[in-house]
């Protein structure tokens, strides 16, 4: 797991310190709380930034969840995400598109999702995605 200082930009692209946009879903018992499907979006982004296993164990739908932790690519670095948009299709259900950049050995990539959430117990879990 990598580190980021709470003064830093958050990793997920807003204009926040990480402290006060992804770092504070990522720390504590809050880290489950994220208020929207976009923020926990945002969220399991910096997670993979940072290299959150854990996390992103945590917010995945009990259904669709792996059964073991992602692996992160070593040298990749993520470079930017990129929100499309947020849909809200009923108080449970949700959906996310956003670009992600990174590059990997001196080459760029860019993934495309349209991920679908869904709130159990009013907490938001990443359900899965769609890639274009």
């Amino acid at each position: 797991m990598r580190t980021m200082d709470d003064d830093a930009p958050c990793p997920c692209g807003t204009a926040t310190r990480y402290v006060g946009c992804c770092g504070r879903w990522h720390a504590g018992p809050l880290h489950l709380a994220a208020p929207s499907a976009e923020a926990l979006m945002r969220s399991r982004y910096g997670a993979y930034v940072l290299e959150m296993a854990d996390y992103l164990q945590a917010t995945w739908h009990p259904d669709t969840r792996p059964a073991e932790p992602p692996n992160f690519e070593p040298g990749l670095r993520w470079l930017g995400l990129d929100v499309k948009r947020h849909v809200v299709t009923d108080e449970t259900h949700a959906l996310v598109e956003f670009s992600a950049r990174s590059k990997l050995g001196g080459r760029a990539h860019r993934l495309h999702e349209s991920s679908r959430f869904e709130r159990i117990d009013g907490r938001w879990f990443y359900v899965d995605g769609e890639l274009s």
